[in-house]
């Protein structure tokens, strides 16, 4: 019998030069995902910093989506800049498609839903791919669709809380802002009814993910929440299960981010992290 195999891919980022918009948090997050990923038998490729440009990300994410098969596990976490550009082919209710921004965003553009979508589109059916991003403006980044806080730490060379948001104009100018949407243009479709991922995102497309201290250590809100909430869980539990877990702290008076999780029903119900 073949096993199936299960592969991750755990990207942060810290570092956006040029932009004036670094963040802490964002690295130890993704040490943090690929180490809970390992223990629980994934084979993890981690990308830091200067090595997420948007070339490698994309490429990144297309090998693991292709080599996987029927009943293969493939999770793709991000915590980094999450931003927004024009959304031209009116596939958007908002007007905007939501992206994320890779460590290169100033010189080379960001990863828009739309790309994603593609990307993820390319995987044959019956794989069990899961996205978690812990950005700005994540609630639906695949286009798919006082209350108590854990202890931080203030100090002067650690500012309490940050969003991870990267607003257009500090990496793109009005002419490439306009650019870069034409470019997009292009409707990405596939069969009816078909989730590409299960997506569990740190907030909603209107909001602020926050980058923040805990216990003396820089992470994410949500990821520190989502993999805080981990321990919690009984052994069988789904996404769903863990979800309403992450739901219990997020959003709070500290953190106003409300986590969101999308797929279908059957997807809601995969195992946490299997």
């Amino acid at each position: 019998m073949i096993k199936n195999s299960k592969n991750a891919l755990c990207i942060g980022i810290n570092d956006y030069p040029g932009t004036g918009s670094d963040l802490s948090g964002c690295v130890n997050d993704a040490n943090d995902w690929a180490d809970v990923l390992k223990g629980r038998g994934f084979t993890v490729q981690r990308i830091l910093n200067k090595d997420a440009t948007g070339e490698v990300m994309r490429s990144s994410i297309r090998e693991l989506i292709r080599a996987a098969k029927k009943g293969d596990s493939v999770i793709i976490t991000y915590s980094g800049h999450g931003s927004f550009v024009p959304d031209l082919d009116g596939d958007e209710p908002d007007g905007t498609d939501e992206c994320l921004c890779p460590h290169d965003i100033s010189s080379n553009g960001p990863i828009t839903d739309d790309d994603l979508f593609e990307l993820y589109s390319a995987g044959q059916r019956g794989v069990k791919t899961v996205m978690i991003s812990d950005s700005c403006h994540s609630g639906s980044v695949t286009r798919f669709a006082p209350i108590s806080t854990p202890p931080t730490t203030r100090s002067k060379d650690a500012p309490q809380r940050k969003v991870r948001f990267l607003p257009p104009e500090t990496y793109l100018s009005k002419r490439e802002f306009a650019k870069l949407g034409k470019r997009r243009a292009r409707r990405v479709s596939s069969p009816p009814g078909r989730y590409a991922a299960l997506l569990l995102a740190g907030c909603q497309d209107t909001e602020y993910s926050y980058d923040a201290w805990f216990e003396g250590r820089a992470n994410g809100a949500f990821s520190f929440v989502a993999l805080s909430a981990l321990s919690s869980l009984k052994e069988n539990a789904t996404y769903g299960d863990w979800f309403n877990a992450i739901r219990a702290k997020l959003p709070s008076q500290q953190y106003p981010q409300t986590p969101n999780l999308y797929g279908s029903r059957q997807m809601k119900r995969w195992r946490v992290l299997q």
